[in-house]
């Protein structure tokens, strides 16, 4: 038989808790059940259940570290001693599995099924995004029947515990295995895994224990959300039958667009159109921001596409302190029609720069390509 250390694939200084996650994820792998019908796969399963068997005691392992397998008692061990004799396999997944195989032992009563998780949009303001608020949201759930209170059971009845799984909601199949006695358990047939009967069903929710109906939640959107954001509200998805658990209801938000700032990241973005002679001689603008007014200052010989920043007027940060910031972008309006006394003033000018007009061109493409 290999070295014990290297069939566990650790080295010779390994802790418990390393052996038995070594152990654990072999075992998960080289299973029988998980193997049906590898014979190379079941042999390397029991060396490698004898090594951990060997090294996970202080005293065998001394032993082993000191005289190799002839100090553990050597290969002449069937399955039964490979696994302590009285409690066998099962006993040695239910330590490490807290209750049973991984690949279909003993496991406890299952009970009423949760409810299923749902999803609802949530159309909200831009303003409402960037600040937070609290919003109504409507789904379609199941929900708690108020007549019987959410058993199933008839009026003056209750139910009662499945005769047939003792009410533990499963039932075990013993087989035999060249590992001994391997056991199985699956939803108990009668009970549909509940562990209960009802031998009266409610007239309201035909023994479901819930009904179907439109319920509204108010919802708290956190400041800083976008289009994409998913909410979730643990406990408001559908109630489970008969006294089971509820789902979760996730809120995916959906963000109206603004008809001035649009959002960039944590940062809000607008543009402020400028006339040709503001943007030469400068100018004073009043911009209505999401917060209030702000005076934006532009000054002579502002070029187009300047941005002005304005720190902390943003958006507040999902994952951290503080606001984006809000830039301003400043977008020169060259006009479309003139006067003939604008155009006059506007030729006065060229001539004044030594810019050539292209006369034979309209009146908007000579003024466009003046200031290009």
């Amino acid at each position: 038989m290999a070295d014990y250390y290297e069939l566990l694939g650790v080295s010779r200084s390994a802790s418990a808790d390393d052996l038995k996650k070594a152990y654990r994820k072999l075992a998960r792998e080289l299973h029988p059940d998980a193997n049906p019908g590898d014979a190379a796969a079941e042999e390397r399963f029991k060396q490698v259940a004898r090594a951990y068997e060997v090294l996970s005691d202080p005293e065998q392992r001394a032993r082993y570290d000191r005289f190799g397998e002839r100090g553990v008692g050597g290969a002449g061990q069937g399955p039964g001693d490979m696994f302590g004799g009285a409690g066998g396999l099962g006993d040695l997944f239910e330590a490490f599995f807290g209750g049973g195989s991984p690949f279909g032992g003993t496991r406890g009563p299952s009970g009423p099924p949760r409810g299923q998780d749902l999803e609802v949009v949530a159309d909200i303001a831009f303003e409402q995004a960037v600040f937070g608020a609290t919003v109504p949201v409507t789904v379609r759930t199941a929900l708690k029947c108020d007549d019987c209170g959410g058993s199933g059971a008839g009026e003056g009845t209750k139910p009662v515990t499945c005769g047939e799984c003792n009410g533990r909601g499963q039932v075990q199949r013993v087989r035999q295995s060249m590992l001994g006695q391997m056991v199985t358990s699956s939803a108990c047939p009668r009970c549909n895994g509940l562990g209960q009967v009802i031998a009266t069903p409610c007239r309201t929710c035909n023994g479901e224990g819930r009904t179907i109906a439109e319920k509204t939640y108010q919802v708290d959107v956190p400041a800083g959300v976008d289009t994409g954001s998913t909410l979730r509200l643990t406990g408001r998805g559908a109630v489970g039958p008969r006294g089971g658990g509820s789902g979760d209801l996730y809120v995916h938000v959906r963000v109206a667009p603004h008809e001035q700032y649009r959002r960039e990241h944590d940062d809000l973005v607008t543009d402020l159109p400028v006339g040709l002679a503001q943007a030469t001689l400068g100018a004073k603008f009043l911009l209505p921001t999401l917060d209030g007014d702000e005076e934006i200052i532009v000054p002579a010989g502002t070029q187009p596409g300047r941005e002005f920043v304005l720190r902390g007027r943003g958006v507040p940060r999902l994952q951290g302190r503080g606001r984006g910031d809000l830039r301003v972008r400043v977008q020169v309006e060259v006009p479309t029609k003139v006067t003939d006394f604008e155009a006059e003033l506007l030729k006065k000018y060229a001539d004044a720069r030594g810019e050539e007009l292209h006369q034979g061109s309209g009146l908007f493409a000579r003024i466009k390509s003046a200031f290009q």
